[in-house]
C-alpha cells in the first residue's frame, strides 16, 4: 500500500496549525499534527523539503520502518521541528493503517485499559475571587479535575492567566502567541516576572481554593520553567498542606540532575516534560524517579511510536503520563494522546482544553468529553477529519509567545 500524496496544510482558525495529510493508492487518508507553537513554518519547510519527498512511493504499512528511516536517516536528530514532522508522518501512519483494520487506533494499540482518561482544565483569574469563579464554571462543566493558575499582585500579565477570564469550558481566546495588526510583524510581547513575588502569593492561592473546595478536588499547578531548583524544593514544601495533584515543569529541566535537588526537599509529586522531544531527555528523571508524570505530546515527541516507547519506560519506574494537551496542539494531536491514554497501562491524567469554534468547524472530532472522562470514540483511526475548504479560509497569521524579563530588564524564562 503505497503512499502517493502527502500535503502539508497550514491553517489558522483562531491559531496556527500545521498538519500532515497522507493518501496511499487505495485512498485511504491519515492525519499527523505537526504543530510547533511560534515556529509553524520552519516544520512546514521541513516537512516539505525534506520529508514529503522520501513518502512518495513508500509503503504506508512500514510504521517502525519509516520512523526510524526519518529519525535515524537524517543524521541531525531529535530537536522540536525534526521530531514534530516525525510525529506527523507517523501518526498518519497509524490513522491509516486503523482505518485499513476498521478499528479505532487503541484497539490496535493493546485495546482499553480504562472506560475513559481523566480531564484537566484551565481556571485562573486576576485574583483569587475571578479563580475561585473559575473553578466553580469548570466544575459545572464536569471537570473533575483543575489547574490553578493566578495573577500575582504586583506583576502584570503572567502566563496561565487568562486576560479575560474564562467560562469554565476552556473557549476563551487562550492562545499567548500573539498576532499583530493586519499587515504588521509581530514581536514577542515581553512580560515581567518577580519569583519572590511569586512564591509569597501562590500558597495563598491554593489556601483559599482548598477552603472554598474541599480536601477531594485534585488540584494541579505549572511553573512553567520559571525557578532555581531551590526555588522549586521551596515551593513544593511550601504547597505539601494542599496536597497536589502535581506541580509542572518547576524549573528549566536540561540538566536531569537539577531534579534530585527538588526531589530531596519536597514530596510534592512532579510533572516535567512538555518542551521535550525523545526520550533521551528522560533517561535521568526516569532512571533515579526524579519525576512522578510524563508531560511531552504526541504531536512533540516523534508520534505515537515514539511516546508508546517513552511511556512503557515510565512505566518500568513507576512512572505515569500526563500528556500535554493545549490549544496550540490541534484536534489531531489531542485524538492521538486519547487513543494512547485509554490503552496504556500508567495513565495518570490528560489535559484539555477545548479547542475554538472556529478550528473544530477546520477539524471535525468524534472524541468526547463526559463526566470529565475523555474517549477517543470508536471511530476507525483517529477520529478527526479535515476540511480542506474550510481549512482554506482560515491562512496563516505570523504570532510569536510572549518573552519575560525581570524587573532590571534581565531576560527569564516565560
Amino acid at each position: 500500500m503505497r503512499i502517493v500524496s502527502a500535503e502539508v496544510i497550514v491553517t489558522s482558525p483562531g491559531r496556527n496549525f500545521v498538519t500532515l495529510r497522507l493518501t496511499t493508492e487505495d485512498g485511504v487518508t491519515g492525519l499527523g499534527d505537526a504543530t510547533l507553537n511560534g515556529r509553524e513554518l520552519a516544520v512546514q519547510s521541513y516537512l516539505e523539503n525534506h520529508v514529503v519527498p522520501l513518502l512518495l512511493g513508500s509503503d504506508a504499512t512500514r510504521i517502525e520502518d519509516t520512523w526510524q528511516y526519518l529519525y535515524r536517516g537524517a543524521y541531525w536528530r531529535r530537536g522540536p521541528v525534526t521530531m514534530a514532522a516525525v510525529a506527523a508522518v507517523d501518526t498518519a501512519l497509524w490513522d491509516i493503517k486503523a482505518k485499513c483494520a476498521g478499528m479505532p487506533l487503541y484497539q490496535l494499540l493493546g485495546g482499553a485499559s480504562r472506560t475513559g482518561a481523566l480531564a484537566y482544565g484551565h481556571a485562573s483569574g486576576r485574583d483569587v475571587p475571578e479563580l475561585l469563579d473559575s473553578v466553580r464554571a469548570h466544575l459545572e462543566q464536569g471537570y473533575r479535575a483543575i489547574r490553578i493558575q493566578s495573577g500575582i499582585p504586583g506583576l502584570g500579565p503572567v502566563y496561565g492567566v487568562a486576560a479575560a477570564g474564562t467560562d469554565g469550558a476552556d473557549r476563551y481566546d487562550y492562545e499567548p502567541a500573539r498576532r499583530a495588526a493586519a499587515g504588521g510583524i509581530p514581536l514577542p510581547v515581553t512580560e515581567t516576572w518577580g519569583t519572590r513575588a511569586y512564591l509569597r502569593h501562590v500558597p495563598a492561592v491554593f489556601e483559599a481554593v482548598r477552603a472554598e473546595f474541599g480536601p477531594e478536588l485534585p488540584l494541579l499547578h505549572d511553573g512553567h520553567h520559571r525557578m532555581t531548583p531551590i526555588q522549586a524544593a521551596r515551593l513544593g514544601k511550601a504547597l505539601e498542606p494542599y496536597d497536589l495533584f502535581w506541580l509542572e515543569d518547576a524549573t528549566p529541566a536540561e540538566d536531569q540532575a537539577a531534579l534530585r535537588l527538588i526531589r530531596q526537599h519536597t514530596t510534592t509529586p512532579l510533572a516535567i516534560g512538555e518542551v521535550f522531544n525523545s526520550v533521551y531527555d528522560y533517561t535521568t528523571l526516569l532512571s533515579e524517579r526524579l519525576i512522578d508524570y510524563v508531560r511531552s505530546a504526541v504531536t512533540h515527541t516523534g508520534g505515537i511510536t515514539a511516546m508508546r516507547k517513552l511511556l512503557d519506560l515510565a512505566d518500568v519506574f513507576g512512572i505515569k503520563s500526563g500528556m500535554h494537551g493545549p490549544t496550540d496542539i490541534s484536534p489531531v494531536g489531542m485524538a492521538a494522546a486519547l487513543h494512547l491514554d485509554l490503552a496504556i497501562h500508567n495513565f495518570g491524567i490528560q489535559e484539555y482544553m477545548q479547542h475554538s469554534d472556529r478550528t473544530l468547524e477546520v477539524f471535525r472530532t468524534a472524541f468526547t468529553f463526559k463526566d470529565g472522562l475523555l474517549h477517543p470514540s470508536d471511530t476507525p483511526g483517529l477520529g478527526v477529519d479535515l476540511d480542506t475548504e474550510a481549512a482554506a479560509h482560515h491562512p496563516y497569521e505570523p504570532a510569536y509567545l510572549p518573552v519575560n524579563r525581570l524587573a532590571d530588564g534581565t531576560m527569564h524564562d516565560w
